[in-house]
């Protein structure tokens, strides 16, 4: 199973060149990296980034994280999968950007 996390281009042009990030801001803050479910990336998207279009969507394998990942309630109660470790670019499955076109953002059609 992958879990998704939503980067701005600056944040993953950041991983990239380090090779581990503590995430955004607001993780950062929190005390962990913030993912999503496939079913959840889209309402993160809308709730978090809506109108931002310069955004990456990365697919991370849930398994490889091992204990460092945990299932926490969020949004409506929700379980939410929150990392408790650096995101280490050799984590990241693959990457696409995340346009947002007409008033949505656009999703890789195969998020598996």
């Amino acid at each position: 199973m992958f879990v998704y996390k939503i980067f701005r281009t600056e944040e993953w042009q950041a991983l990239q060149a380090d090779g581990a990030t503590l995430g955004a801001p607001i993780d950062r803050s929190d005390g962990f990296i913030h993912f999503s479910t496939a079913d959840q990336a889209p309402e993160t998207a809308a709730k978090h980034f809506l109108g931002e279009g310069d955004l990456w969507i990365a697919a991370v394998d849930a398994d490889a994280l091992g204990d460092a990942l945990k299932w926490e309630p969020s949004r409506g109660g929700a379980l939410f999968p929150h990392l408790y470790r650096p995101l280490m670019l050799e984590d990241v499955v693959w990457a696409w950007p995340l346009p947002f076109e007409d008033g949505i953002h656009k999703f890789p059609a195969d998020m598996t």
